[in-house]
């Protein structure tokens, strides 16, 4: 299904938004990223699919691979540890903590009896846990029961303590801001709600460090933009909103068309653009693409995303796995690529679009656009991935790196 937004403005951004979200955070909020041993010091590949383009009839495609960001394989590194970095210089104002030395855990001593929790459905819950494992504070994360336990060790492993409940992702956020009032812990979230802004919005701007690369690997200019489309995954619309207020602020009324998919069973921001404000999705929200798996739209992303998302969409489990194993075979002598189930939305979304004559046209679509992907994780789930393509992450990694070798 496809929702066109009305809503959405080719306005210069609008600086009440510049307030919240702004390229001058995300930057600072990528220098600070730099210094954590965890995050490559690297900008991520930003591949080019001659192949997949000439395949779908679109006159170019651009896969960001965020699976190479980090050791925690996915983009999901660059939020939690900005938020939880700038949660813990609020609470000690008059220590002047400065962001290098927490992520060097120079101030361990003094977080000892701190504690975070959050809930999540599997790399929000990593990246937090290793960024407190960093900065030497607790870290307790609540899973609800469609987390796969493939998810729970690998969340674990970086020290995290883990509080299991039954029902789905939303009962899990409640879960968490119940156990943090009762024990007087810190919620970290990606999703806000009402009264709790400030940490989703520091989620958000680390987001930022995506379009940040992406606008120098591509010398974009603010006139010229070099995609004509973004497709964007879901979720909370966090990612969405990180991603597209740098862009938008970056290009202003020239900025791209903005595309967001998510799980049919998932549609919070489908179902929100139809309705004009945030609100629930109307599925079962349990999916295969477990990091887009969220039922209600985070209030505040849908600050930015009905205001600058042109189009929402939804797609199937099949779509995802089928865009899964497209990108790990490297359509037509493409590089092959380790996207995981939620990484692999975005081309999911444009493959459905392009396959029907109608949809392509109402986002404007054809011969002449150049599309920008993100792949937002790698092989997170190594075991469900391996399941749903057929082959090892392993397997392709090695195959990517003699694509790289062969050039």
């Amino acid at each position: 299904m496809l929702a066109a937004n009305p809503r959405a403005t080719r306005a210069p951004y609008p600086a009440e938004l510049k307030k919240v979200l702004s390229i001058e955070k995300a930057l600072e909020s990528r220098e600070w990223l730099f210094s954590w041993d965890k995050i490559s010091r690297e900008a991520t590949p930003l591949y080019q699919l001659p192949g997949l383009a000439a395949r779908l009839k679109v006159g170019s495609v651009s896969a960001k691979d965020e699976s190479a960001r980090s050791v925690l394989g996915s983009f999901k590194a660059l939020g939690a540890p900005i938020a939880l970095v700038r949660l813990i210089q609020r609470l000690w104002p008059d220590h002047h903590l400065d962001a290098r030395g927490l992520f060097e855990g120079n101030y361990r001593e003094l977080l000892t009896h701190f504690t975070v929790v959050s809930a999540t459905d599997g790399n929000h819950g990593k990246g937090l846990a290793a960024a407190a494992q960093t900065l030497g504070c607790r870290c307790v994360i609540v899973l609800h029961g469609n987390v796969s336990v493939e998810r729970e060790n690998a969340i674990a492993t970086y020290g995290a303590e883990i509080v299991r409940i039954t029902g789905n992702y939303d009962a899990s956020v409640e879960e968490a801001a119940r156990l943090a009032s009762l024990n007087g812990w810190q919620v970290v979230s990606d999703t806000s709600y009402d009264g709790y802004q400030d940490i989703p919005r520091d989620v958000m701007q680390g987001y930022g460090t995506i379009a940040a690369e992406v606008v120098d690997q591509s010398d974009s200019q603010p006139d010229r933009p070099a995609y004509t489309h973004v497709l964007l995954q879901g979720g909370v619309g966090g990612l969405a909103a990180g991603v597209a207020s740098y862009l938008w602020e970056f290009h202003g009324e020239h900025r791209p068309r903005f595309i967001v998919a998510e799980p049919q069973q998932a549609d919070c921001l489908y179902q929100s653009a139809l309705s004009g404000r945030a609100t629930r999705a109307t599925g079962s929200v349990d999916s295969v693409m477990a990091g887009l798996a969220c039922g209600e739209t985070s209030p505040l992303a849908w600050k930015f995303l009905q205001p600058g998302v042109d189009d929402f969409m939804t797609i199937s489990d099949d779509d995802a796995v089928n865009a899964m194993r497209i990108l790990a075979a490297g359509c037509d002598d493409d590089v092959p690529i380790v996207a995981g189930e939620s990484g692999a939305a975005g081309l999911a979304g444009l493959i459905v679009l392009l396959q029907d004559e109608q949809l392509a046209t109402k986002v404007g679509l054809d011969v002449s656009s150049r599309v920008l992907l993100i792949n937002t994780e790698g092989a997170t789930a190594p075991g469900t991935y391996e399941q749903l393509v057929g082959e090892t992450a392993d397997s392709v990694l090695q195959r990517q790196s003699d694509w790289r070798d062969s050039r």
